[in-house]
Order: structure tokens, then C-alpha cells, then sequence
């Protein structure tokens, strides 16, 4: 070892040695190795300004962090479905598309109907025509006029006779039973779904626009009421114009919007 540092103190770098070490070209001039000093202090004062702003980010990407594991819950939260759930209590949760926990199923609905610990029984069954469905053990149940939690009281009870204590789960995965129907003088007629509170003006601003013919200021509403046919007005101008207000009734199932 002594040897070794003998020989490195008889052998001194000069300045071309060292800027050859650090990429430095080679020139007989003894101020480059000065350079190259403060070309490594300038690289040094460089790191430590991009450290102290990567120390006073790190808050900043800890709380993103925090945020994002915290939204998928607040999305599942906020993401509710019609359910009824009866054994030992019962809840209602609102569905997007009816907004009303106290919806009443109907024809051509969907249900998802669980039972807590026997999937046997546990399926997805569309109501009938009829207004019934299908289930194991229990062959036909009304489902249609009732709501969700009503209806799971009624397979609970059912079931009570081949297990103990079933816990029932009714949900509406699909609604079809709420329609309204829009005829006449527009671009896009038809049967459109009835979402809570929807009025004639939210109504026909689903069917495209009126044609060209379009007679807006006769246009009614046709309801069924105690097996007769009402025969409701509605101008579109004085509406928009908010002369008649009471005339942008609330719609109920079955309604038609007549556009002559």
C-alpha cells in the first residue's frame, strides 16, 4: 500500500490528465481544472434545488394519494339502487331511475331477487305480462302493484315454510313499466321512458324537435282516467312564454303527447 501512494505522489496529474477523467478537451491550459470545479459545484447547487422542490411536493402527492383511495367509496356511496331488503329490518335506497323509493313494479320490469345464503332461489326474473314472476319453491308471485319491499315481505313469507328466518332482497334492475308516448309532428315519436316529475316541455325535448308542420299551439295530452280518456291542452308557445305554467302538467304512465 505505501508503495502504491509513493508512486502516485511521484507521478502528479497535470491538467490534462484530469480533463481527460471528466470529458473535458484536452488543452494545455492550467485554469481548465478550475473549470471543471465549478462546473461540478454549478451541477451540485443544481441537485439540490431539484431535492428541495421534489421535499416540498411530497405533501401534495401524499394527499392524491389519500383523495384517490378515498373515491372509489364516495363513488359507490353515491351510486344508489332500488333495493328493499326485509328479514330482520328493511331499507329503501333510491334508484336513479325512478328517484322514488316507494316505486310500484310493474309489467316488463326486471327484478333481482336474492335470498340471503340460497342461491338456488336466488335469481334475475323479468315480471310478466300478467304481472307475475317465476321463482323456485314458490311457483308464481304477484309482483306487479307492489313495491319492492312489499314484495320481498311476500317471498320472505312464502319461503318461511321450506327454511328458517329467509332474509329477502328485492331490487329493480331494469324499469319498463313507466312509459309515456309522444305521436305527431316530430322528428323522433315513440315510447320514451317516464323519469320522476318529468313535465310535457322535458318530455318532447327527447323526440328531436318539431317538423315543419307541426301545429304547437294545439298541441294535448290524452290520460286515462276511471276507464275514459282525458283530453288534457297544451300550447307550446304560451308555455315557453310562461303565459299558461299550468298547462306543463306532471306526466303519469300511460300518458300520450299528441302533436298534430
Amino acid at each position: 500500500m505505501k508503495a502504491v501512494i509513493e508512486t502516485l505522489n511521484k507521478n502528479l496529474w497535470d491538467s490534462r490528465d484530469t480533463a481527460h477523467i471528466f470529458g473535458i478537451p484536452c488543452r494545455p491550459q492550467l485554469h481548465e481544472v478550475g473549470q471543471l470545479s465549478h462546473s461540478l459545484r454549478g451541477r451540485q447547487g443544481g441537485l439540490r434545488k431539484w431535492v428541495r422542490a421534489l421535499m416540498a411536493s411530497l405533501p401534495l402527492l401524499l394527499c392524491s394519494v389519500a383523495l384517490a383511495q378515498q373515491s372509489p367509496s364516495k363513488m359507490q356511496t353515491g351510486s344508489k339502487v332500488l333495493i328493499a331488503v326485509n328479514g330482520n329490518g328493511s331499507k329503501d335506497l333510491d334508484n336513479r331511475a325512478t328517484g322514488d323509493p316507494s316505486y310500484v313494479i310493474g309489467p316488463e320490469d326486471v327484478l333481482d331477487i336474492s335470498v340471503w345464503k340460497e342461491p338456488e332461489v336466488s335469481r334475475i326474473v323479468p315480471v310478466r305480462p300478467d304481472g307475475r314472476i317465476s321463482l323456485p319453491l314458490l311457483n308464481d308471485v304477484q309482483a306487479a302493484g307492489l313495491t319492492p319491499t312489499q314484495l320481498a315481505a311476500r317471498i320472505r313469507e312464502g319461503l318461511t315454510e321450506f327454511m328458517a328466518g329467509p332474509q329477502v332482497t328485492v331490487i329493480v334492475t331494469t324499469i319498463n313499466s313507466q312509459r309515456i308516448y309522444i305521436v305527431g309532428e316530430m322528428m323522433r315519436p315513440g315510447a320514451y321512458p317516464l323519469l320522476p316529475g318529468m313535465t310535457v316541455l322535458q318530455a318532447i325535448s327527447n323526440a328531436g324537435g318539431f317538423t315543419q308542420f307541426a301545429n304547437i299551439k294545439n298541441m294535448y295530452i290524452l290520460r286515462r282516467e276511471n276507464g275514459k280518456e282525458v283530453k288534457y291542452p297544451f300550447n307550446f308557445k304560451d308555455v315557453i312564454k310562461g303565459k299558461k305554467p299550468e298547462q306543463n302538467v306532471g306526466l303519469k304512465t300511460g300518458d300520450t303527447i299528441i302533436i298534430p
